[in-house]
């Protein structure tokens, strides 16, 4: 019974999200479209490599991956 609750509270949630109106900006450039999925990207993969660090084990792959997420958070720095 309490599923079939959270069923409907969620197409509501649906149902109200789809009738909200939706903010209008100016169209991405080809530069701002390009930037925005580098830093997409960059955040996916600092966001992979903090998981793999998490459950890494062998010291040289935590410092492996230490090395990685540094460069990617100085790369995400520089978008």
């Amino acid at each position: 019974m309490m599923a079939r609750g959270f069923e409907s509270k969620d197409v509501e949630f649906q149902q109200a999200e789809a009738l909200r109106p939706r903010s209008v900006s100016a169209p991405m450039t080809p530069a701002e479209l390009r930037l925005a999925a580098r830093r997409r990207s960059l955040e996916l993969a600092l966001s992979k490599a903090r998981a793999e660090r998490a459950s890494a084990i062998h010291p040289v792959h935590q410092q492996m991956l230490d090395e990685a997420i540094l460069a990617l958070q100085a790369q995400l720095a520089d978008t």
